[in-house]
């Protein structure tokens, strides 16, 4: 009975989550033309895969130097810049268990984060079949919130399938 009730409760924490702390996300992706890690500030080593890479919704799983997450999202509107996004820590070795049960293909990147203006750039650099791509991400507060474009940004992609890293994964920078 112990088990059964900390199962249910488990179960309304997730649910409860999901339906009341889900937060909007809303960004702009943009492809990298010039140099950039000097103004890096930070970076850290991501790997991610996908328990569910259905389009309108994802399931990720990802190890973000040591430490892991579970982020679900929903589909982006129509100009791609919004979506909905719930994320969770988890331990690095429920996470690395986790990878265990994604779809093939695994996203390898370095994050580098850059300050410009009021806002922090985040800039992957991919590895593997996704050697020599590079995107820049900004979140915003709304989606029509203005912020200054750092020198290295180049065409803007946001709302592009083909640069979510849940496609990537699907089909790779290299076979384009």
């Amino acid at each position: 009975m112990k088990n059964k009730n900390l199962f249910f409760h488990s179960l309304f924490f997730v649910f409860y989550s999901l339906f009341f702390l889900v937060v909007q996300e809303i960004e702009r992706k943009f492809l990298v033309v010039g140099a950039f890690k000097t103004q890096a500030f930070d970076s850290s080593h991501i790997v991610q895969g996908y328990i569910c890479s259905a389009q309108g919704r994802t399931v990720r799983v990802r190890i973000h130097d040591d430490k892991g997450y579970l982020t679900i999202k929903g589909a982006s509107n129509e100009s791609g810049t919004s979506r909905y996004e719930w994320e969770r820590e988890l331990p690095l070795e429920e996470a690395e268990e986790l990878m265990k049960l994604c779809e093939p293909g695994v996203i390898d990147k370095t994050r580098y984060l850059v300050r410009s203006g009021n806002h922090v750039f985040e800039v992957d650099e991919f590895y593997g079949d996704n050697e020599g791509l590079i995107v820049a991400e900004v979140e915003l507060k709304n989606e029509d919130e203005c912020f200054e474009k750092p020198d290295f940004i180049g065409e803007e992609v946001t709302g592009d399938r083909r640069y979510y890293n849940s496609q990537l994964m699907k089909k790779p920078y290299k076979t384009w």
